[in-house]
């Protein structure tokens, strides 16, 4: 394999709800240990989905990551998006910010809806992605009306200079994923998020073997010139993971969805 980049990952060392699903995963959270897999696995850079505060101070990492500030009710402390819009563009004049990432569902807001429009603006004036959740969520909590991948056409057309991420491909809603992503050249996807834990890869294949075969007929449809390996880690395992995406993506593409895309979408200058 060649050079990877993880294109969606989240980076909470000492959490407690993060270390649990690194151990299902057979990882340590920790820094040490990630980037001795990432040494190991020759991925060469990743992209941080923020979990944490709007403090610039809570956003310093190792040189390898880039990172997306993060915007749900959580991380905005009880505040609104228009009060946010500050702190927002002042971490997109970072070079170390490679976008931002929205939460629909856990927030309950449409991303079409116009308290987001500030947000875009400022996307499409510092030219960075806007990453946003679509498909299940991992709390029982959210609104999936919210994180449909459908929500994510009309914020698309309403901001054709803005380049949006749909996380996830809209798991399990691939085929409306599909469609968003082949209608709008502004829309790309992400591959994290599709395991959880631990897996026997070649195991998975055959008895998953029908949401499998999903996966590769709307990946084969789209084509790969928008599509972005990404791990959700600590959700996963890194290593499976990559076994489990290089047995979806023809290995011509396998360049593209590894490494090219994520360099060029979230401007990683790799």
């Amino acid at each position: 394999m060649e050079r990877i980049i993880d294109a969606h990952l989240h980076f909470c060392p000492g959490e407690p709800y993060f270390d649990q699903i690194a151990r299902a995963a057979g990882h340590i959270n920790s820094r040490q240990h990630l980037q001795k897999e990432y040494e190991r696995l020759n991925i060469k850079g990743g992209i941080i989905m923020g979990n944490r505060t709007l403090d610039p101070a809570a956003h310093v990492y190792p040189e390898v990551f880039r990172y997306c500030i993060g915007i749900d009710r959580t991380y905005l402390r009880g505040g609104t998006v228009e009060q946010a819009v500050p702190d927002v563009e002042l971490h997109l004049r970072s070079p170390r910010c490679a976008g931002v990432k929205l939460y629909p569902g856990y927030n309950p807001i449409y991303v079409w809806d116009s308290v987001y429009e500030p947000i875009y603006a400022l996307a499409e004036y510092y030219n960075k992605p806007v990453a946003v959740h679509t498909g299940e969520t991992a709390t029982p909590g959210a609104l999936l009306k919210y994180c449909h991948p459908m929500t994510l056409d009309e914020a698309a057309v309403k901001h054709p200079n803005v380049q949006f991420v749909m996380c996830h491909f809209g798991n399990p809603w691939l085929s409306d994923a599909a469609a968003v992503v082949d209608k709008n050249k502004n829309v790309a996807l992400d591959l994290s998020g599709l395991l959880e834990g631990a897996v026997q890869t070649e195991e998975l294949l055959v008895r998953k073997k029908g949401y499998v075969d999903q996966l590769r007929t709307w990946l084969e449809y789209l084509g790969y010139e928008d599509v972005m390996f990404g791990t959700d880690w600590p959700l996963a395992n890194l290593e499976q993971y990559i076994d489990f995406v290089k047995a979806l993506v023809p290995e011509e593409e396998w360049e593209k969805v590894f490494f090219d895309n994520a360099n060029r979408i979230y401007g990683m200058g790799l």
